[in-house]
């Protein structure tokens, strides 16, 4: 995520994951890390130029931008654990992750009876019943179970069996809703996966009235020869969307000296690309509502993201790969095929196509951003490379694109076209 300041100057690579509760919300995040697009493994020469990494991000970043206050997930490996953990991370918003790989010993053990008693919380990985990783039990406050990789009875008989202990229970690789609804009836009340990110499909039922309000003003305020005065109709017909751009143009995001008091107003001052996108913006919250809130947020950082690198590009529209980005969980939003989702936005054909999967840079700058959120760096690359841009602008970007979104969610607007 950009160059930092390190004793060997270096790009931190960090994407993160999203850990929710059984009602959607997010809890935490695991944040994934490499010293380089190339890596696949999470160390960078050595376990000690692997927390110099984790500490420039953790230092230079923020934990507030990637995390936006919620605990951040650290994997770390034993040397953390004996030698590195107190002086390069506090206790307070992290939670340490022992990777499966580590060699559990007595010495191990000591070492994180001591940090739990400094107030510091770890979680197992990859936790298997039976295990060596069982003499740890007592230290840690979360156990990961990889559902993938673990028969759904076997996870349920260790819910059950650590129930008791106060122990806090991830499932982790959860792809499917079937699989979260069995993971959480039987005990787990953490989830790590993409479920949440797709769709459930409900064919044959109509868009709900509140949903189709917003659908209509998204397809309305994107279309390409809306005028000044349609955009103040639009905004002016939902009361919700006139208070956020009144609110918005009044900010101390907005250079404007004297208090605006009209959509008109707004309108003139700033113009109608800033007001128009943050409706859209506006609009996709409202169409959200009912579905994992960690989805809007997505949706944002995504939208920022793809403008970003549109912007060093020849060729395509950052303002239309801000649109592509906004709309790509549009068919889990609605429960819809994304070629149902869009049939009533009038977009673009190349945006269309974009987000229908066909290829071409859009689809490209697309790809690249969702598979750099996920850590899936050498896709990531590979994307990049389709699209044109330097994989080493991914960064960057993203990290921008995470404090934009945190800013947005947390009220405190700042808008990227001013």
């Amino acid at each position: 995520m950009g160059p930092v300041s390190s004793e060997s100057s270096t790009t931190v690579y960090v994407a993160r994951q999203p850990i929710l509760d059984a009602r959607g919300r997010v809890f935490g995040y695991e944040l994934l890390y490499r010293g380089a697009p190339e890596d696949t493994a999470c160390s960078v020469g050595s376990d000690l130029a692997s927390a110099r990494v984790i500490t420039s991000a953790v230092l230079d970043l923020g934990l507030e931008s990637l995390t936006a206050g919620r605990p951040a997930f650290l994997n770390v490996t034993a040397p953390w654990v004996f030698d590195r953990i107190e002086a390069l991370v506090p206790p307070e918003g992290v939670v340490l992750e022992l990777l499966e790989t580590i060699d559990v010993t007595q010495a191990l053990s000591d070492a994180c009876r001591n940090l739990k008693s400094k107030g510091y919380e770890m979680a197992l990985d990859d936790f298997v019943p039976g295990s060596p990783a069982e003499a740890l039990l007592p230290y840690v406050s979360f156990v990961k179970v990889d559902v993938l990789a673990t028969p759904l009875e076997e996870a349920a008989a260790l819910a059950a069996r650590l129930r008791s202990s106060g122990t806090t229970l991830i499932a982790e690789k959860v792809e499917g809703r079937q699989v979260y609804d069995h993971t959480r009836e039987a005990g787990y009340s953490l989830f790590q996966g993409y479920y949440f990110c797709r769709p459930v499909i409900q064919a044959g039922t109509a868009i709900p009235a509140q949903q189709l309000v917003y659908v209509r003003l998204l397809a309305a305020l994107n279309t390409p020869d809306l005028s000044t005065l349609e955009l103040e109709a639009l905004v002016k017909q939902d009361v919700s969307l006139s208070v956020r751009v009144l609110r918005f143009v009044n900010s101390a995001a907005v250079p404007v000296r004297t208090e605006v008091h009209t959509i008109r107003q707004a309108l003139f001052l700033i113009g109608m690309e800033p007001i128009r996108k943050w409706a859209s913006v506006w609009c996709l919250a409202g169409l959200n509502r009912g579905s994992t809130p960690e989805l809007s947020t997505l949706a944002l950082v995504r939208a920022r993201c793809c403008e970003l690198i549109g912007e060093t590009l020849n060729g395509v529209d950052a303002s239309e790969l801000f649109l592509v980005g906004l709309c790509s969980l549009l068919d889990v939003m609605l429960s819809r095929r994304m070629e149902d989702a869009l049939d009533s936005l009038p977009l673009s054909a190349a945006a269309t196509k974009a987000l229908l999967g066909h290829q071409g840079k859009v689809r490209a700058v697309l790809d690249a951003v969702i598979a750099y959120e996920g850590g899936a760096w050498e896709a990531a690359a590979e994307a990049a490379h389709r699209a044109g841009i330097d994989t080493s602008a991914l960064p960057a970007a993203y990290t921008s694109a995470l404090r934009w979104a945190h800013d947005v969610a947390s009220g405190g607007i700042t808008s990227p076209a001013l």
